[in-house]
């Protein structure tokens, strides 16, 4: 089975990725980057309330909300645009670990209301909406406006004055800054890794 895209701009489609989890045997799974344990002292320093309400955008069959789980962080609601992967994750997940939600929806277009999270995590989702064919120094006008909405809709769902929006990607800051400097927020980069480096971006509203 070949679930690697012919081109890379095809990660930016929701038609390679309903195929690609169709396709994977149940109780497959991908993470990009980092694992949660390879994270986990710092998500902890930045989710020190294991009852706050996390928002994963684009979970795909990731982990991380798993492991998050069973680590105490049991308020942890799931988005991806795939409705396939959202049934698979719900079936895998609903006897251990009910408390988890399962939404099919798409990060440029949340359905919650205002002010629903405390954080709000994307491990490789905007990174996906990159892949566009163009110019990385200039990139094409379908990935300002997909990657501002996405930031946008978190900023709104996340609590003001409280919420906390956790990034990583391996994009380094001239790539990313500019779709995470709102007015209003704050936004600290941390650099990870040490042969290859990753990206930690925390924009606090």
């Amino acid at each position: 089975m070949d679930i690697l895209p012919e081109s890379n701009d095809e990660y930016g489609t929701k038609q390679y990725w309903n195929q690609r989890y169709a396709q994977e045997a149940n109780g497959a799974s991908f993470d990009w980057f980092k694992s949660y344990s390879e994270i986990a002292d710092i998500l902890r320093n930045l989710i020190p309330d294991k009852h706050s309400k996390i928002l994963m955008l684009g979970c795909g069959n990731s982990k991380l909300s798993q492991d998050m789980y069973d680590d105490g962080y049991s308020n942890i609601v799931n988005t991806d645009y795939s409705t396939i992967v959202i049934e698979k994750m719900k079936e895998r997940h609903e006897e251990l670990r009910p408390e988890m939600e399962w939404h099919e929806m798409d990060v440029r277009d949340l359905k919650f209301d205002d002010n629903s999270f405390d954080v709000a995590i994307d491990k490789g989702t905007m990174d996906a909406m990159m892949t566009v064919k163009g110019d990385i120094w200039n990139p094409p006008q379908q990935v300002v406006d997909d990657c501002t909405k996405e930031v946008n809709e978190v900023i709104r769902t996340l609590r003001k004055g409280t919420g906390v929006f956790i990034y990583l990607t391996f994009g380094q800051p001239h790539f990313r800054k500019r779709y995470l400097t709102v007015p209003g927020t704050t936004l600290e980069t941390r650099e990870l890794g040490e042969a290859f480096h990753y990206y930690l971006y925390i924009l606090r509203t």
